[in-house]
């Protein structure tokens, strides 16, 4: 029997890598297992948590310390908290993994997700990439302004060479490995995790070709 503890699940890698997708993909399967979850989404807490910060380094540090704030509270309180925000700069991520484990209730689970930068400018449907590589875009993560990736996550997932499900499938079995997250119970596991990301996936595919 798993415990009720809660962990933290962070994303992070450059824009359009693929962070919110996953997040997604992975939240539907814990939920599915019977455990809750919330998504912290980088673009929301912007809007709804962080209005009025920019792009400098201090505001960056700022929006991602409430991030990890509420996914510490979430996650001792027994809640998966996924966050999914590009949180570019290596010493803020390791201090909020310092402070989750501080208190000694809950874990922090490091996904980072690497893509090259043909792919990213390739998948880029708003043109974000080359207006900010022609100068038309400031403080642009990856290209005006720096990231810095993980040194040891949990796990380094290729985004531009695997494709979601396939990702998302490694996530869930790590999740499980760790034992955050129930294992299913069918004896085919490895048939059931595949099948159960793939439709997922599926869904998730349908639900933004209709909105």
């Amino acid at each position: 029997m798993l415990s009720a503890r809660g962990f933290v699940l962070w994303f992070t890698g450059l824009p359009g890598s693929g962070k919110t997708t996953l997040a997604e993909i992975v939240a539907k399967v814990i939920r599915e297992r019977g455990m809750p979850v919330e998504i912290l989404d980088g673009d929301e807490i912007r809007t709804n948590l962080s209005k009025g910060l920019g792009f400098s380094r201090e505001d960056r540090d700022s929006n991602i310390r409430r991030i990890g704030y509420v996914a510490r509270l979430l996650a001792r309180n027994g809640v998966c908290a996924i966050t999914a925000a590009i949180s570019p700069y290596r010493e803020t991520r390791d201090e909020i993994r310092r402070s989750v484990y501080a208190e000694g209730r809950a874990d922090f689970v490091e996904v980072y997700l690497e893509c090259s930068l043909t792919a990213l400018i390739e998948r880029d449907v708003k043109g974000l990439y080359r207006k900010a590589l022609a100068g038309e875009i400031k403080n642009f993560t990856g290209i005006s302004d720096p990231y810095e990736p993980p040194v040891s996550p949990e796990a380094a997932i290729r985004t531009d060479t695997e494709k979601p499900g396939a990702s998302a499938a490694r996530i869930v079995t790590l999740l499980e490995s760790l034992r955050l997250i129930p294992a299913s119970s069918e004896s085919d596991h490895e048939s059931r995790r595949t099948r159960e990301v793939a439709a997922l996936v599926q869904d998730i595919s349908r639900t933004q070709a209709g909105g």
